[in-house]
């Protein structure tokens, strides 16, 4: 599983802002707090998020 600095690496990889990302997932209107908060390790990475992002990245690259 992805921890805080791979997932914040992969989100830009994928060209994504905390705020693009949270709009695409549909997490409303705090959802670039929530990524801000999961990379700065204020609350821990959110599982789902790390493997949502896993997926993300794997079709990128492949």
């Amino acid at each position: 599983m992805l921890d805080r600095f791979e997932f914040r690496d992969a989100r830009k990889k994928l060209g994504f802002s905390q705020r693009s990302l949270a709009e695409e997932w549909g997490m409303g209107a705090n959802g670039g707090r929530s990524i801000r908060r999961w990379e700065s390790d204020e609350r821990p990475l959110n599982p789902i998020a790390a493997y949502a992002m896993e997926m993300m990245l794997e079709n990128d690259e492949g």
